[in-house]
Order: structure tokens, then C-alpha cells, then sequence
């Protein structure tokens, strides 16, 4: 590790325990530099710059959180009448294999060209306050060309409500020309994301965080039992079951006709397969959340989730013991 990066690591380190031991207090605001600015300075009634808003994605979290950073920094962007600003994913292949940065202004240009980055306190989205605060800050910037940086990991519970911008981005990426699925279009493609991994190792530990994410494989087998025996398919069902470990580890699953363990494949290309499924069955991961979010058949999710659904007709709810639930009336996406 260069200097550099060690120095920026015990930086982001120190902010941290910063904010975690002040947002709960009177004084959190009073660490941005942003808020000063706005008590000193008074807005402009007419923006001289057109400014811009983005969210630093956690690039030592798996994709399914960086993609929620993404989405908090585009949908936010939107909420406060800035044009969002691109900011990169861990890798260049996920950013290329996304597309979401296409026909978007990077925040490296932005830098270039005079802007100035400037941090935002962190707010809950439903604080009508909070929420206010963030405009007034904004409002005093208005003079001055400007790249507003949302807190890491600002929250964002409804990301559905990207939904729309996020599959014109990704069905139109140029990547999508690389694009080497698997399935057999004769038959109906059933995909079941388990979540594993990370979640086995908190089984092992009682780490309760991991534990809230957890769901045994009674729960997708019911999940699919149920749901298979409602559908009437014109073609034959395929099933394809993403996870990680062994076989043996899925033994229950060999009941199914058709069934294909992927328990090898790269993340990117699961990425890809779920998106395309006719039918994804879902986990408690943003890992398999997002893809659904892009995924144009049925999906199937756990209904407590830390993140929102949409009202559709082709997203369905399942509880802990995996029994459909039949929440959501038949609305366009």
C-alpha cells in the first residue's frame, strides 16, 4: 500500500468514527463545512452554474451496495433539480458491463473544468427537515460551480423509483453486445438466487447482522413449490440455482426436473443471468435485489427487506416460510 492510499484510509477511518459518534447529536452538522456555508452565506436567487450531485460508491462493498450508492446519488440528484454526476464503479469492466455511466458527466472531468467538490451531512430521507436543510445548503452554492457529494452510503430505501432509468441505461449499454447467456430459449428460465458466503460464515459466528440475512433453502424450495404449481408454462421449466458452495450443500433441490447448479459462475455473468431469467426468485442481497430491479419477466422476493417494491403485477411477495403473498394489484411498472 503507497503512502497515499494509507494516508486516505486512515482519513476516510478517522471521518467515520466521526460521524458515527455526532449524527445522533446537535453538533453533526456543525462538522460540514457545507452547513457553515450555509449559515454565513445567503442563496442566490438566480443560479449563475449549472451544478451537479453524485454519491462516492463504497468500492469495498460487492455490487449490489455499490449500485445502491449509484442509485441514491441519481435519484437524489433528481429530488434537488441538480444534473447528477458520474462517479465510477470498482472496476472498470463493472462500469463498462453496467452502462450506467454512458452519456453521463464524469466528477474526474468536472474536477478538471473548475468544479469544486463539496460534502453533504448525511439526512433521512423522510425527515421533511433534514430534507429542507439539504435544499437551503444547496441553495448557497448557487454562485459557484459545484459537485455535491452525498455522505457515503446515504440512504435510499425505494430504489425501484430508478427502476426506469436503470434498464434504458442497462439494455442500451454497449456491453450488452458481449452479452453470453446460457439459457435455452425453448424452455421458461427459472433463476433462484441463495445468498451464501458471507451468510454462512455469520451462521457460524451468531453475528446477528448476517443472521438477519439469512434463509435456508426450506424457504426457496417452498417459494418455487408454490409458485410452480400456480403457473400453467407453454414451454418446459429450466431451473438454474446461483449460490456458492457444493452441491451436496443444495441436495434438497435435485426434486426438480431440469435443474442446473451455478455455483462456479463469475458474479458478473450471475449478474447477467438473473437479469435475463423469465422468472428470479430473489434473496435477502442487494445482489440479486438489483438484478430484479432490470429483469423484465416475474420476480419473486422476501417480503421483509431493506428495501422497497414496486406496485406491479409481475412482482410477488413471498413470507419467511416462502407462502406467496398477494400485496401488490396489477399496475404498470
Amino acid at each position: 500500500m503507497t503512502f497515499l492510499k494509507l494516508k486516505q484510509k486512515i482519513k476516510t477511518s478517522i471521518w467515520s468514527i466521526i460521524i458515527n459518534n455526532t449524527r445522533n447529536t446537535f453538533i453533526y452538522n456543525f462538522i460540514y463545512r457545507s452547513y457553515w456555508n450555509y449559515i454565513f452565506h445567503k442563496p442566490n436567487p438566480e443560479p449563475i452554474f449549472t451544478n451537479f450531485y453524485t454519491a462516492n460508491l463504497n468500492i469495498k462493498a460487492g455490487i449490489g451496495h455499490q449500485i445502491s450508492n449509484w442509485n441514491s446519488g441519481f435519484w437524489f440528484s433528481k429530488q434537488f433539480g441538480l444534473k447528477y454526476a458520474h462517479s465510477p464503479f470498482s472496476t472498470s469492466e463493472w462500469d463498462y458491463f453496467l452502462g450506467f455511466g454512458e452519456n453521463e458527466i464524469l466528477v474526474s472531468d468536472l474536477i478538471k473544468n473548475g468544479y469544486q467538490k463539496v460534502r453533504l451531512p448525511l439526512f433521512d430521507e423522510f425527515n421533511s427537515s433534514e430534507i429542507a436543510l439539504q435544499k437551503k445548503i444547496i441553495a448557497t452554492y448557487s454562485n459557484r460551480k459545484v459537485v455535491f457529494v452525498a455522505e457515503q452510503d446515504q440512504g435510499y430505501r425505494d430504489q425501484f423509483g430508478v427502476m426506469a432509468a436503470l434498464k434504458e441505461k442497462f439494455f442500451n449499454a454497449t456491453s450488452r453486445i458481449n452479452d453470453q447467456l446460457f439459457y435455452d430459449i425453448n424452455f421458461l428460465n427459472v433463476a433462484i438466487h441463495i445468498r451464501r458466503g458471507d451468510i454462512v460464515i455469520g451462521q457460524d459466528s451468531k453475528n446477528p447482522n448476517l443472521q438477519l440475512r439469512w434463509q435456508g433453502n426450506e424457504y426457496y424450495i417452498n417459494v418455487l413449490t408454490k409458485f410452480l404449481n400456480n403457473l400453467k408454462p407453454q414451454k418446459p421449466i429450466a431451473i438454474y440455482l446461483f449460490s456458492q458452495g457444493k452441491i451436496e450443500e443444495f441436495a434438497e433441490f435435485k426434486q426438480f426436473e431440469n435443474l442446473h447448479f451455478c455455483l462456479d459462475v463469475n458474479p458478473m455473468s450471475s449478474f447477467l443471468h438473473l437479469v435475463f431469467a423469465d422468472i428470479i426468485i430473489t434473496s435477502k442481497s442487494s445482489f440479486s435485489y438489483k438484478p430484479a430491479l432490470l429483469n423484465k419477466g416475474i420476480k419473486i422476493s422476501p417480503k421483509d427487506f431493506w428495501h422497497g417494491y414496486p406496485m406491479a403485477a409481475n412482482w410477488f411477495l413471498a413470507d419467511e416460510s416462502g407462502k406467496m403473498l398477494n400485496e401488490f394489484p396489477a399496475t404498470n411498472e
